[in-house]
């Protein structure tokens, strides 16, 4: 499972570390792909093959499946992590997040995300500002009660 935010910075090549932490689940072959909220999202392999699956089964569906097929099918793309854990992001990927120079790399529980540095830092306020909010309404329990 992936957990914790971490900011790493594009060397001239469109090349970033993944954090350590992270390297012997993704393998050394990852899946990079478009995400909501305009991130990238980052998959080992292995998750990728069952997480398309899901998607590969939409991808006849209504047109809102279809479109969410498309979106996160083709627009991935096989990344290798050299030696020293850096992945190669196309540029086409870098520009749907809006990343220049810097991410934040955010283990996200089976995946990991990549975010504009300036963009995550407005959407996780926004979330912290409404958490109370978004747990009443997805049905979490108090947090000062007992589960």
């Amino acid at each position: 499972m992936f957990l914790g935010e971490y900011l790493h910075t594009f060397d001239s090549k469109n090349r970033i570390s993944l954090p350590s932490r992270f390297r012997k689940d993704l393998g050394r072959v990852v899946v990079v792909t478009r995400g909501l909220d305009h991130c990238l999202y980052v998959y080992s392999r292995r998750a990728w093959e069952k997480e398309a699956q899901k998607y590969a089964s939409d991808a006849n569906g209504s047109a809102a499946r279809r479109g969410l097929a498309r979106l996160f099918l083709a627009g991935s793309s096989l990344a290798d992590v050299d030696r020293t854990g850096r992945v190669l992001i196309p540029e086409h990927l870098k520009s749907f997040a809006s990343i220049k120079e810097k991410a934040v790399i955010a283990g996200v529980a089976d995946r990991v995300e990549m975010w504009e540095e300036g963009a995550w830092k407005t959407y996780t306020a926004e979330i912290e500002r409404n958490a109370d909010a978004f747990a009443e309404k997805v049905g979490l329990p108090d947090q000062g009660t007992q589960i």
